[in-house]
């Protein structure tokens, strides 16, 4: 009787073989280095993944781009475990449920090794990477926060004086002075007064 392979067979007949890199592994390893602390070189990362370093450019575009891709997939989990802990307090609604979420993802990104570090090494670079709208990782951080504004808006919780896509960038734009602000000015960052600022755009007042 011939033997009939199901996807399983085949899958554990494949189990342990060299699978072959695709974009989502680069990423996937280039983040782990960063995360690590190594720095990220495209050369070394084409090396290790087995492949030509045109190949990976193709795939992750230059050096920045795929830094934007890994700060927003670490921004987002922070931002993401932020609203989680903001929805399991029912107290919180409106402008307070949105400071508590904007005052938590602040003083984590403060505490982030892995992007204190990255600014450390190269302050210039790193906020480039950080700040610029040539990375789409400032438009995706304006993105998300407006999204947010526009739920808590439509739930009738908050009524801004002005378009929340304004509104999100400004907010984008006042956290990044305040977590970075001793990489830009050599101030001490200060995620109350960031807050305080929050809150007087959404209300006119400081709390």
């Amino acid at each position: 009787m011939a033997s009939r392979l199901t996807p399983l067979s085949v899958a554990l007949n494949e189990d342990g073989k060299e699978a072959r890199p695709t974009p989502l592994t680069a990423f996937r390893e280039a983040r782990r280095w960063w995360l690590k602390g190594k720095r990220l070189n495209l050369s070394a990362l084409a090396e290790e993944l087995g492949v030509g370093r045109a190949t990976l450019m193709r795939w992750v575009g230059n050096k920045e781009l795929l830094l934007g891709e890994i700060i927003w997939s670490l921004y987002k989990q922070l931002f993401d475990e932020a609203v989680a802990r903001a929805d399991q307090d029912p107290n919180l609604k409106g402008v307070d449920y949105l400071a508590s979420i904007y005052y938590e993802l602040n003083v984590e990104i403060m505490q982030a090794e892995p992007l204190r570090r990255f600014l450390q090494e190269d302050p210039r670079f790193g906020l480039q990477v950080l700040t610029s709208n040539v990375n789409p990782l400032q438009q995706r951080l304006v993105d998300t926060w407006r999204d947010l504004l526009d739920q808590q808006v439509a739930a009738g919780h908050i009524k801004p004086q002005m378009k929340t896509d304004d509104l999100a960038y400004f907010i984008i734009r006042i956290g990044e002075g305040t977590v970075y602000s001793d990489f830009i000015c050599d101030r001490h960052p200060d995620p109350a007064a960031a807050n305080t600022a929050f809150r007087l755009l959404l209300t006119g007042k400081a709390s």
